[in-house]
Order: structure tokens, then C-alpha cells, then sequence
């Protein structure tokens, strides 16, 4: 593998500790297109990559070399499927602040100021209301 060692320990340890694991793969292999000449145009070197569980896919045809784009298939998988939990992990903590903030107390000020512009509110309409001419 033109890929470093220190580099797949990094990615072995980055798949385990977002608990995904070889088996969860389906990878494939397909002819790839663009530059790259005959080498890309005879040999099978794009790589296709599937998260079974998530159904999450990337396809990666970077290099010439099958074995660094089955690497950097991965880590862009990766990426997907860590950016996916971030984003659902995300998500309910917004959903929790946003219900803390509803049942929590109003400050004194901001009572004040929602009172303020009722009164205010309720003068604009009492402006509108019929007129009447005595004559």
C-alpha cells in the first residue's frame, strides 16, 4: 500500500472510535474516467464505497492507484458518517436548548419591555377607532 503505516493506524483508530468497522463495507471497483491515460482506461482503479449500515457511499478516482483511492475512500466515508453523528448529536442539543430557553423564567427587564409595547400597541389601536362629529 503507498500509503503510510502511521496513516492506517490513524484511520484503524478513527474507525474505532466512531464504532464502524470493515465488515460494515461493500466496497467495489470500477474503470475510471478523466486523466490518467491507458493505466486509467485499462485498470479498475476507482473505488466505490458503501456504509451498509447508514447508506452512505463515496466514490473516489483522485489517484492512478487503486490501493491509496480504497484509502482515501475511507477517510472520505468517514468524514460523511462522522459529520452525520456530529449533526444528530447536534441537532438535540439544539432541540434541548431551545426548550430550556421556552420554560425558563422571564427576566424583570423583559417583562417590563413586553408590557411596554402592549400599552404602546393597544394606544395605536384605540387611535384607529371611529370618529366622531358633533355638530
Amino acid at each position: 500500500m503507498p500509503v503510510s503505516a502511521e496513516k492506517v493506524n490513524a484511520l484503524a483508530d478513527r474507525m474505532a472510535k466512531l464504532g464502524v468497522s470493515e465488515k460494515d463495507f461493500s466496497e467495489s471497483f470500477i474503470r475510471s474516467s478523466g486523466p490518467g491515460g491507458q493505466k486509467v482506461n485499462k485498470s479498475s482503479s476507482q473505488v466505490q464505497l458503501v456504509h451498509l449500515p447508514t447508506g452512505l457511499s463515496v466514490k473516489c478516482q483522485r489517484e492512478r492507484s487503486q490501493s491509496l483511492n480504497r484509502f482515501l475512500a475511507r477517510r472520505l466515508l468517514l468524514d460523511k458518517i462522522e459529520a452525520k453523528q456530529k449533526g444528530f448529536v447536534e441537532e438535540k442539543k439544539k432541540i434541548r436548548e431551545k426548550i430550556r430557553r421556552q420554560k425558563r423564567k422571564r427576566s424583570k427587564k423583559a417583562k417590563e419591555k413586553v408590557l411596554a409595547s402592549k400599552h404602546k400597541r393597544s394606544k395605536t389601536k384605540v387611535l384607529r377607532g371611529k370618529v366622531v362629529i358633533d355638530d
